[in-house]
């Protein structure tokens, strides 16, 4: 007389404990990682036991199973370490973003602020220029000044201006630069001076608040001063 199983036909192997594990009966259920494996391994002692002698598992099948059941687990250890150390990193980098208020960036931008009649600014050359300059410009977009900076070469430069005496207004005001190699013109990014006043976060976003009104992401700062 042959022994029949009682967790499902011995001739399918594990194929029927896992049938039994992915829920064929269409249960919405979500089962960890751990809880599939604890139900495998006991239904396939079940199994095991209650085995027809003349037409055993195979070994095959098992290991195959086992493997599986290890790789999802082991899947989802990783992406809990992933989490925490993407909170870790987070929480690291809003500290190192909370040394930064009070202090003064650079930043992508063209606004130019005086202090005692006298601005700077900085910007970036794509390449090599044999003649730069930085054109100010008044809030309606006029050019009031310019400073020639002759040959330059490629990478971040700073520039200095002072308002002159006949200048009334100087709120609003800009730069723009025009960087030239021979007739050909040179890509600049002009860059704004500005002070970190707070900081926020959005998700795993770090936003500094500047003086200037401006929210920008701390990988948008290209330079730090006191």
């Amino acid at each position: 007389m042959s022994t029949t199983s009682t967790v499902g036909t011995t001739s399918s192997g594990t194929n029927s404990i896992y049938s039994q594990l992915s829920g064929t009966s269409g249960s919405n259920t979500t089962q960890s990682a751990q809880e599939t494996s604890d139900r495998f391994l006991k239904l396939l002692v079940a199994q095991m036991k209650n085995q027809d002698p003349l037409s055993p598992m195979d070994n095959a099948q098992v290991t195959s199973q086992m493997a599986q059941i290890n790789t999802v687990s082991g899947i989802e250890k990783l992406n809990g370490s992933v989490t925490s150390l993407g909170s870790q990193l987070i929480q690291s980098q809003t500290l190192q973003g909370a040394s930064l208020v009070g202090k003064g960036v650079l930043v992508e931008g063209s606004k130019l602020a005086l202090d005692a009649g006298k601005g700077s600014g900085a910007f970036e050359l794509a390449g090599a220029a044999d003649s730069v300059k930085v054109e100010v410009l008044s809030s309606a977009g006029r050019v009031i000044d310019t400073v020639d900076l002759g040959t330059q070469t490629s990478g971040q430069h700073h520039f200095d201006w002072s308002a002159p005496a006949s200048l009334a207004d100087t709120t609003g005001l800009t730069f723009r630069v025009a960087a030239t190699q021979g007739t050909a013109a040179v890509t600049s990014t002009a860059l704004m001076r500005d002070a970190v006043q707070s900081i926020s976060t959005s998700g795993s976003d770090l936003n500094l608040n500047l003086a200037s009104g401006t929210t920008v992401a701390y990988g948008k700062v290209r330079a730090i001063s006191e």
